[in-house]
């Protein structure tokens, strides 16, 4: 059976990504490898999907000056390519990762999205309801995006029975809670923005994510980095927790972790099943650099290692 699911990368990134012993602030630092890749969450969503076995769509905004990387990404992925080119260079960032495990990210600002393109856009995902059920929104919001424009993408989704995973920050995912997505995966330090809540403890990070689950998201997680992640699904709350690894870095895992749900999602796996099955994706994640999912035999071991725990 064919899994068909669509990535939005609103405001995709070339990374450039640098592993050094320490950051050396004011200073020098060199670096010891380094890697310049076509990401930006979706498409990092996208990239471990089409891995998994998934039939991808990608789509979003992209500047048409550098997209070289992209296009040669899409093309070995076997991916539908749907971006909405637009005038300028998608933005590049730059991830320095220390030796312990700390990463330095510095974020530029991404293309000027006008509202032709948005309109082509609508257009587009308006195209694509007729033939995918799985959406997966993920990452920043490019100039010319709103958090209320986005949250209304969102609800359009949702209003036609298709299931939405949007995995955001800041502003655009304090207004997109609010359009009732499907799944939301904030971490300690934004669940703590849009509750107004601590998050010091297991037990505050439980009463949060019911915070959010009363709004209207039918699936929430709290991701809590190497202590797992907090699961929230009608009213059965689970604390995933995966084994000791060996970090490398930690960039992508979370969207791993996004694509990992949703594969199991479009699987009908068990409760239990999706959880071990996306912790041990996300938690192999952090031991390579780059995103991707090379041997899903290891992923297998790693998610019997994985615990799961009952906390309602």
């Amino acid at each position: 059976m064919t899994f068909k699911v669509v990535t939005i990368t609103l405001n995709p990134a070339l990374d450039l990504t640098g592993a050094l012993e320490h950051l050396n602030l004011g200073k020098v630092s060199l670096v010891n490898e380094s890697n310049f890749r076509a990401a930006g969450k979706g498409v990092n969503v996208a990239k471990v999907l089409s891995d998994l076995g998934a039939q991808v769509t990608v789509t979003g905004f992209l500047g048409q000056d550098n997209q070289e990387k992209f296009c040669q990404l899409f093309q070995q992925m076997g991916a539908n390519d749907e971006f909405i080119r637009v005038e300028g260079a998608t933005r590049i960032n730059v991830k320095l990762v220390e030796a312990n495990g700390r990463v330095n990210d510095i974020n530029f600002p991404g293309v000027e999205v006008k509202p032709e393109h948005i309109q082509r856009f609508e257009h587009t995902l308006l195209r694509m309801c007729n033939e995918h059920d799985y959406f997966v929104l993920s990452g920043s919001l490019p100039n010319g995006v709103s958090a209320l424009q986005c949250a209304e993408w969102i609800k359009m989704l949702q209003e036609r029975g298709k299931t939405v995973l949007f995995d955001s920050s800041k502003e655009a995912l304090k207004v997109g809670i609010r359009a009732n997505p499907s799944f939301v995966k904030p971490n300690e330090d934004e669940l703590e923005e849009i509750t107004g809540e601590p998050s010091n403890c297991v037990d505050q990070i439980v009463h949060s994510s019911k915070l959010i689950q009363s709004l209207g998201v039918e699936n929430v997680f709290i991701s809590m980095g190497a202590s797992g992640v907090i699961y929230n699904a009608h009213e059965q709350i689970f604390h995933a927790l995966p084994p000791k690894m060996d970090v490398v870095s930690t960039v992508g895992a979370g969207d791993t972790f996004v694509a990992g749900y949703c594969w199991a999602k479009m699987n009908q796996m068990s409760v239990e099943e999706t959880l071990t099955f996306s912790t041990a994706l996300s938690a192999l994640a952090v031991t390579q650099v780059g995103v991707g999912v090379n041997e899903l035999n290891k992923v297998r071991e790693v998610q019997k290692q994985v615990r799961v725990e009952r906390k309602d």
